[in-house]
């Protein structure tokens, strides 16, 4: 469809590209969709059209994924954060809702952290940085081997058959394999080497041996000052739906939706009960407005010590498989 035909940008060299689509840039409150780990702006497809209908809706293919480029570059999670305020001040963008999904949702964390002034709310769908826990599968891409290994599994014959055997095992109906088929598209990806050493390198900035590293929730009291609104799947098996109770206690006033029959991809699974509750916080919340002195109270006035550490969200050491 001609909403979602990728346009591409040149932000400091490298190669951005983005979908828009929804009303002109000004007239409709703007929408920032962030995808996840080796996903690209696709992941939103199944609701980017209703969105469009309220909203000014950008979602870009992060750096190293998809259509962008795939530099030897900065991929931690502030970096990323600093590619969206460029790549929404090129387009004349000057504060948005920002939402995101996995990965995304702890860029999203991260933008709203790093560019108060930007951000009207923040919308986490099953995201990273609320807790240690993620899939082995994730934690074994930061391996060293892991280039070397998937040289080998993305050769023809065996990703066909690969991707094949999860596509078919995602239609069994079996809680264990709700995402299977999301799985099978990342692997696919991995045939480029170009994805494979950009993906290698997030994960590495990331995660580690025993979990993911970057984390949110010493600085959440911050949410005081933005709306919140955090969706998961109570059949999520990369990132666990329990991370969702941490939200209750480090952030009080956050919105938590956990979809019932639904895995690590929500907006996919029930994308218009998605779209109606996305749509339902931003009609029933004011945007945040940013306030230098609010701001300089709440970091002043913040925790003398590491809530991670008081809720035991410090990782442990964790076997690969």
């Amino acid at each position: 469809m001609d909403s979602l035909e990728v346009q591409h940008v040149t932000i400091h060299g490298h190669r951005r590209a983005y979908v828009k689509a929804g009303p002109e840039v000004g007239t409709a409150p703007a929408l920032l969709l962030l995808h996840g780990l080796g996903c690209d702006h696709t992941t939103w497809a199944p609701v980017i059209a209703k969105l469009a209908k309220k909203y000014t809706v950008i979602a870009p293919d992060l750096l190293g994924h998809g259509q962008s480029a795939k530099p030897r570059a900065d991929y931690s999670v502030g970096g990323y954060a600093n590619g969206m305020r460029d790549l929404l001040t090129v387009l004349n963008i000057d504060k948005v809702t920002v939402v995101g999904h996995s990965l995304g949702g702890g860029v999203a964390m991260q933008f709203a952290y790093q560019f108060p002034e930007r951000t009207e709310r923040m919308v986490l769908v099953a995201p990273g940085g609320l807790g240690p826990e993620v899939t082995p599968m994730i934690r074994a891409v930061g391996l060293p081997g892991f280039k070397a290994a998937m040289t080998v599994l993305t050769l023809p014959g065996i990703r066909h058959a690969g991707i094949a055997g999860m596509r078919a095992l995602s239609r069994t109906g079996m809680t264990i394999t709700h995402d299977l088929d999301e799985v099978a598209e990342i692997y696919d990806s991995f045939k480029d080497p170009g994805t494979r050493r950009a993906i290698s390198h997030v994960v590495r900035a990331v995660v580690d041996a025993r979990g993911q590293i970057v984390t949110m929730v010493d600085r959440a009291y911050l949410t005081q000052a933005m709306p919140m609104l955090v969706v998961w799947g109570t059949e999520d098996k990369v990132i666990p739906a329990k991370h969702a109770e941490t939200v209750t206690t480090i952030a009080p006033g956050a919105q938590v939706e956990v979809l019932g029959n639904s895995g690590h991809f929500p907006h996919k699974d029930h994308p218009e009960r998605f779209v109606k509750i996305l749509n339902d916080f931003i009609r029933s919340t004011q945007p945040a407005s940013y306030h230098r002195g609010r701001w300089r109270s709440l970091l002043r006035n913040g925790p003398l010590a590491p809530v991670s550490e008081q809720l035991h969200l410090v990782p442990r050491a964790a076997p690969i498989a």
